[in-house]
């Protein structure tokens, strides 16, 4: 499945969105315009789905429903939350699921259900509150999402959810795990047990992937002659052989890698890892030009061997050059007083213009999220 509809309502910089996605998205816009928040969405319902998470705890790990809300919310304060999920865009809805939160006006502020509906095609097949939430209201502190005995009927959308995979590598995090001594991140976005990830992956499909990568690193990292996956006493790591003056080259682990390496190695990964929605944040970070400008194709590869969904932010121009986006593909991100619009870039008149003469989706659309007095910047 893939979603094929994200809406939103009172979601962090979002006052009211209705996005239309199909298999591939790139969120373009200015900074702290909500791209990251936008798929913290995504996340958020996969947090709620998954075991050992729930509402109450999603809301929790992002620091209470009040740090949630929108700051241009008014007289309707709940933070909704809506998705359609189909097989494609074109074939309609399989299903549909709406949330919205609100918060206890005394006490411990804790979170709990306005509604929850489940739409399966037409059909409603889930309503709440119901008459067991009216007598308990207790009730409505979780989703039926979240427990296994009332999601029978729509247990698929929880299965969907729970395999979303959001990286976003912090090289230091992969370099250094022992270092981060925080409370665990949900999911690892960051990487820290990336380097366990691969290690538990069944050898067939590890040893596979990594002769992949390793075709590409050899492109794009010369140097790079071998990679492999070792166990020091336990300990997995990931080692590569460098061309060296030496006969047989000079063997380095993650530890000594580039940033640009490593984040290369878990986009490759993460790319490979599965077939589920795929969310990344800035793939072009560390990343050479000319590499950037060949995720697209790469993404687009992927998707022809396997219909996965791939949501991408990005202000990479290289990355955007790429004449195959399709500006249905990319979606515009503007802040204002009452919050973030949303627009389609093929939507947009001019923006439609320019793309119809040739122009790629960077000569066309990134302009638009250069700040207003960015010229300014230069009599600091």
């Amino acid at each position: 499945m893939l979603i094929s509809r994200l809406e939103l309502k009172n979601w962090r910089n979002f006052k009211d969105v209705d996005i239309p996605m199909g298999l591939r998205a790139f969120f373009i816009g200015p900074n702290a315009s909500g791209k990251s928040n936008l798929l913290d969405a995504f996340r958020f319902l996969r947090d709620i789905a998954k075991p050992g998470g729930g509402l109450q705890k999603a809301v929790t790990d992002r620091g209470g429903l009040s740090k949630i809300r929108c700051l241009a919310a008014r007289a309707h304060p709940n933070v909704e939350l809506g998705i359609e999920l189909g097989e494609s865009a074109a074939k309609g809805k399989l299903w549909k699921y709406v949330i919205g939160i609100k918060q206890e006006s005394r006490g411990s502020r804790k979170p709990f259900l306005a509604y929850e509906k489940v739409y399966r095609g037409k059909e409603l097949i889930v309503n709440r509150p119901d008459e067991d939430d009216k007598k308990d209201q207790l009730r409505l502190t979780q989703t039926y999402l979240e427990q296994i005995n009332t999601n029978k009927k729509f247990r698929d959308i929880s299965k969907f959810l729970v395999s979303i995979l959001y990286l976003h590598i912090v090289p230091q995090l992969l370099r250094f795990p022992d270092t981060f001594t925080g409370p665990g991140i949900s999911g690892d976005p960051f990487g820290r047990n990336f380097l366990e990830r691969v290690a538990k992956t069944p050898k067939k499909y590890r040893s596979a992937r990594l002769k992949k990568i390793e075709k590409v690193l050899c492109v794009a990292v010369p140097q790079i002659k071998k990679l492999t996956q070792v166990d020091d006493r336990g300990v997995p790591h990931l080692e590569a052989i460098y061309e060296h003056w030496r006969a047989k080259g000079a063997r380095q682990r993650e530890d000594q890698f580039s940033d640009g390496t490593l984040r290369l190695l878990g986009l490759l990964w993460a790319l490979l890892d599965g077939d589920s929605l795929l969310l990344l944040e800035e793939p072009e970070l560390s990343l050479n030009t000319g590499i950037i400008t060949k995720i697209p194709a790469m993404i687009y590869k992927l998707q022809r061997q396997k219909k996965r969904q791939v949501i991408i932010t990005t202000h990479s121009y290289e990355l955007l050059s790429d004449k195959s986006i399709d500006g249905r593909e990319v979606v515009l991100l503007m802040p204002g007083g009452e919050g973030t619009t949303v627009e389609i870039a093929s939507a947009i008149s001019d923006v439609k213009d320019l793309l119809a003469s040739g122009m790629s989706v960077g000569d066309a659309v990134l302009p638009k999220t250069m700040p207003e007095q960015l010229k300014q910047l230069g009599l600091f």
